[in-house]
């Protein structure tokens, strides 16, 4: 009796261990605890094999009880990257280090520095991830628009994959649980050099399962066209994104829209419409077909080239002036009947209020590697929804960064279609483990594992490293503070 005494007394002493998966997370905490000592105790006939060593019993009774994630005492203990490209495009992998073994996966966005990760380094550790609004309200200030937000939103992501891992559950069920079991993927078609050749493009991605599908089209088309355009002979209207280019009146890309004062001709428009004609006629009218990548040109003629695609139903216009012209997409949607969005540069959820409040767009289009992450984006979904306005979401990034966005889809009700740019990068499924396939006929299947669902696959990642860059080498530059980071006096 004095052996089970002393048994009785260890199982009563032993702190809480966490709560697995596997475990009943759906009882009161007072319940949890019998339920752990009863399962324990369940083992009682094996335990008493061990010829009254009461330490061992212990031991043996206690071996598959989780032991090693205490959340209220979980610590950040370090940050690093690595830098991968071709994920499409160039793509840094923030890991997060804590004190119980418990790893974190994040995402810089695409096309964005790993420093502004790294700088962040210093104002995590000894932080317990568990606790993401805090910290991110800590680190916030130092995201901007566009890719500067790249660090925040990508540690961001890695905390709700801590947290979900320290607490058994899901990110999405933290967020308020789900309103759909799948998300729905929009694809860009690659267009080819003749209407056959897309033709048989867009056959592949029908193939592929993909149910909604997007198209770019615009003035870069025309640039050799005679007639077409109105000032353009002296930038470089091919250039869209090529920063790099000067041109005779300056930089294209980095030429703001409305001060290019280029023109689209009668000639270039109806070439437009042919166009886009003879893409829908493809398509069919079934299938949902948005638009992007239309130039840089004032209002005006975004409202001409918006009138003039009316006929063919798109799902969208995206980004035809810059996201920060109020007055100018308002002026462009009360002008026009197809849905126009934008977002996908803007960081955090008070301009897209602003575009909001002033019914300037149809859509609203954020990237949650630069809106802000998982918590921020939902937050900008559901102030949308209680508007009236729809919610689809960018993205072009591995599947880490996919994952995040899965799950505040998830949880966010006026979610349309979130946008997948990495179709066809040969190996982009097998960079994580944990859910295969990722996208199963145009749909993710929304994962019920703890955290984000997945974890990286290091031996197919490092295939996609960028050269000449360490695989999460150490970071100790990063550890120390610099700076008083308090906002007010």
């Amino acid at each position: 009796m004095n052996k089970f005494k002393h048994l009785f007394q260890l199982l009563k002493d032993r702190p809480e261990p966490s709560i697995s998966p596997k475990q009943p997370t759906d009882l009161p905490a007072g319940d949890r605890r019998s339920f752990l000592r009863n399962s324990a105790l369940g083992g009682l006939s094996m335990g008493m094999l061990l010829d009254g060593k009461v330490e061992q019993e212990m031991e043996f009774l206690t071996q598959k009880v989780q032991k090693a994630s205490k959340p209220s005492d979980l610590k950040i203990t370090d940050l690093r990257v690595a830098h991968l490209v071709g994920v499409p495009f160039g793509s840094p992998i923030i890991r997060i280090d804590t004190n119980q073994g418990l790893v974190g996966w994040g995402e810089v966005r695409d096309g964005a520095s790993p420093n502004y990760a790294l700088m962040l380094k210093s104002r995590l550790l000894g932080k317990n991830p568990c606790n993401v609004e805090k910290v991110f309200k800590e680190i916030k200030q130092f995201g901007n628009h566009s890719r500067a937000a790249g660090g925040v939103c990508g540690v961001e992501m890695a905390l709700w994959d801590l947290a979900g891992k320290a607490y058994g559950v899901p990110v999405y069920q933290m967020l308020g649980g789900k309103y759909r079991d799948f998300v729905r993927l929009y694809a860009d078609t690659p267009e080819g050099k003749t209407y056959e050749e897309f033709a048989q493009n867009m056959a592949k991605r029908r193939d592929q399962g993909y149910t909604f599908l997007k198209m770019d089209f615009g003035i870069g088309m025309l640039a050799d066209q005679k007639d077409a355009l109105v000032g353009a002979k002296q930038w470089s209207v091919r250039q869209q994104w090529n920063d790099r280019e000067p041109g005779k009146f300056g930089n294209y890309a980095n030429t703001k829209h409305p001060f290019t004062r280029i023109q689209v001709t009668k000639k270039g428009l109806d070439q437009l419409v042919e166009h886009v004609g003879r893409v829908r006629e493809i398509v069919g009218y079934e299938t949902p077909l948005a638009a992007d990548h239309f130039g840089h040109f004032d209002v005006n003629t975004a409202i001409q080239i918006g009138q003039a695609m009316e006929p063919f139903r798109l799902a969208w216009l995206e980004d035809m002036v810059p996201w920060f012209y109020t007055d100018q997409w308002k002026q462009i949607s009360d002008a026009i009947t197809t849905p126009t969005l934008t977002g996908e540069d803007i960081y955090l959820k008070e301009e897209f209020i602003k575009l909001i409040d002033a019914r300037a767009i149809d859509m609203i289009h954020p990237d949650l590697a630069s809106s802000g992450g998982i918590l921020e984006t939902k937050k900008i979904g559901d102030y949308a929804e209680e508007k009236g306005i729809p919610m689809a979401m960018h993205f072009a990034g591995s599947p880490i960064s996919m994952m995040a966005n899965v799950h505040c889809a998830a949880a966010t009700e006026n979610f349309v279609a979130l946008e997948h740019h990495g179709v066809d990068v040969a190996g982009w499924e097998d960079i994580v483990t944990g859910l295969k396939p990722i996208a199963d006929k145009g749909f993710v299947r929304v994962p019920d594992k703890p955290g984000l669902g997945v974890e990286l696959n290091e031996e197919v990642a490092k295939r996609y490293l960028k050269k000449d860059t360490p695989w999460f080498a150490p970071t100790d530059s990063w550890n120390s503070r610099d700076s008083n980071d308090r906002e007010w006096s």
